[in-house]
């Protein structure tokens, strides 16, 4: 999504209030379209706030780690190669 000035929790959080009240009514408090609101719940679908934090830190971990893995990549290749040469 584009940058915006709601995190993604408070984004679930709205989607939140927009499931208990009228999604205009939602829209007028936070200043937001009616259509953002829908488009919101395209994308985040049921998310808790809380688990928009969760999913965000292992996104993070998982970004890491791969990170990690592509340093290490090379060096494995040339570990493996020489292995296969000793045989």
């Amino acid at each position: 999504m584009r940058n915006t000035r709601f995190t993604d929790e408070q984004m679930v959080a709205i989607l939140c209030e927009a499931d208990r009240t009228p999604v205009v009514e939602a829209a007028k408090k936070h200043k937001v379209s009616d259509q953002t609101i829908y488009a919101w719940r395209k994308h985040f679908g049921a998310r808790a706030p809380a688990g928009m934090k969760r999913l965000r830190t292992q996104e993070a971990e998982d970004n890491k780690l791969k990170k990690l893995l592509a340093e290490r990549a090379p060096t494995l290749n040339v570990m493996n190669e020489i292995n296969r040469r000793k045989r």
